[in-house]
């Protein structure tokens, strides 16, 4: 009966699969390369070719040649909300799914919600609208990716609040760069054709800065790289005979260390497109509330964005870390062990337990190797 139950989810997830709109996403390094100007491009052209279109969100920031390629394209009204004393607007969601056109246009797809709509998140709208069995086109900047969060911040300085989970992106039935060189970017600015004549000095000083926008645009370039490669995997399967690889990121209750392995994983998932984990190995100096409530609340925190990027957590009790990381390994299949860097606290436990050797000589046995994380 069990195995009667699994066919026929099987099967009804194909159909609901077969029914789900198509999902394209054009990513960009930086504001201002033009994927909204690609996006309203293809609109037109669709419209040209009798595609019932409509434009569900789009933000032309006021630029000229971006806002020429509206005329003509049907707009589905936005939702006017107060929100503290303010009229703001969103996509109207519930609109687009009674129209149910055939393809609708969501700009902006890492923006938050105001407060009080369905969705906290617009990407959300977005999987719900896919759900309905409509076409979606949108566009996310490359720093808008919850996994790269840290390396944009290094690059950049600036701690991106919005971002989007790397499985929207797998969702993504086409992912497309629109690439630009790192001195047709600045020419732009300096042209007005990316923020007003007031911004654009600041801009340069700060984010459009050459080596900036080179290592943006070499993470946009390799993500890209790895969605279609993840596609090739997918529609292409070879190399079958191979052991399939798995990742697991060890972490310790150390919050910001933690959150890094876990991206760092994630990115490294991704682009084997493999199945990964968290294991958090609890000894008894953690039971209860020994660790405190702040220390527990990341614990929490940290296991929800693993959970986003799309691992499976594992929180297991042992007096011995080492030994936990071993058995776990054994029964999740692991070829990969992720850790942080040696000062960690996780490291300095395992070097400081007599089977440490045990643990290296066990994962040599089975095949499995260890990353260090910086």
């Amino acid at each position: 009966m069990a195995e009667v139950e699994k066919n026929v989810e099987h099967f009804l997830n194909l159909i609901r699969q077969s029914r789900r709109g198509k999902f394209k996403i054009y990513i960009g390094m930086s504001a201002g390369v033009g994927k909204t100007f690609r996006m309203l491009q293809e609109a037109q052209t669709l419209l040209r070719n009798g595609v019932d279109v409509k434009i569900g969100y789009i933000e032309t920031h006021s630029r000229k040649e971006t806002h020429v390629l509206l005329d003509g394209l049907p707009m589905v009204p936005r939702r006017k909300l107060f929100y503290k004393g303010k009229e703001l607007e969103e996509m109207d969601v519930q609109a687009i799914l009674n129209l149910h056109p055939e393809v609708v246009i969501v700009d902006e797809l890492a923006h938050t919600n105001i407060e009080g709509s369905k969705n906290e998140k617009r990407w959300q709208d977005v999987m719900e609208i896919l759900d309905a069995g409509i076409n979606v086109i949108s566009a996310v900047n490359i720093q808008h990716i919850e996994s790269l969060n840290e390396q944009v911040k290094e690059i950049t300085g600036i701690d991106v609040a919005e971002r989007i989970p790397d499985s929207v992106l797998k969702e993504a039935d086409e992912v497309v760069n629109i690439d630009l060189t790192a001195d047709e970017l600045v020419t732009r600015l300096k042209e007005g054709k990316i923020y007003t004549p007031d911004k654009i000095e600041r801009a340069l000083k700060n984010f459009f800065q050459s080596e900036k926008i080179l290592q943006l645009r070499e993470l946009a370039l390799k993500e890209v790289a790895t969605q279609v490669e993840r596609k090739i995997e997918t529609e292409l399967p070879r190399n079958s005979h191979l052991k399939p690889e798995r990742f697991m990121a060890c972490i310790s209750s150390n919050h910001e260390i933690a959150k890094k392995v876990i991206r760092k994983t994630a990115r490294l998932a991704t682009y084997y497109n493999s199945k990964w984990f968290v294991l958090y190995v609890q000894t008894p100096k953690e039971d209860g509330d020994k660790i405190g409530l702040a220390a527990q609340r990341h614990l929490i925190n940290n296991f929800k964005l693993a959970t986003e990027l799309g691992a499976e957590v594992i929180r297991t009790k042992n007096n011995n870390i080492a030994k936990g990381i071993i058995e776990s390994a054994e029964q999740k299949a692991i070829t990969t062990i992720c850790i942080g860097k040696p000062h960690l606290n996780l490291f300095n436990v395992i070097l400081s337990t007599a089977v440490f050797n045990q643990l290296l000589n066990k994962l040599s046995a089975a095949d499995i190797d260890i990353v260090i994380l910086s």
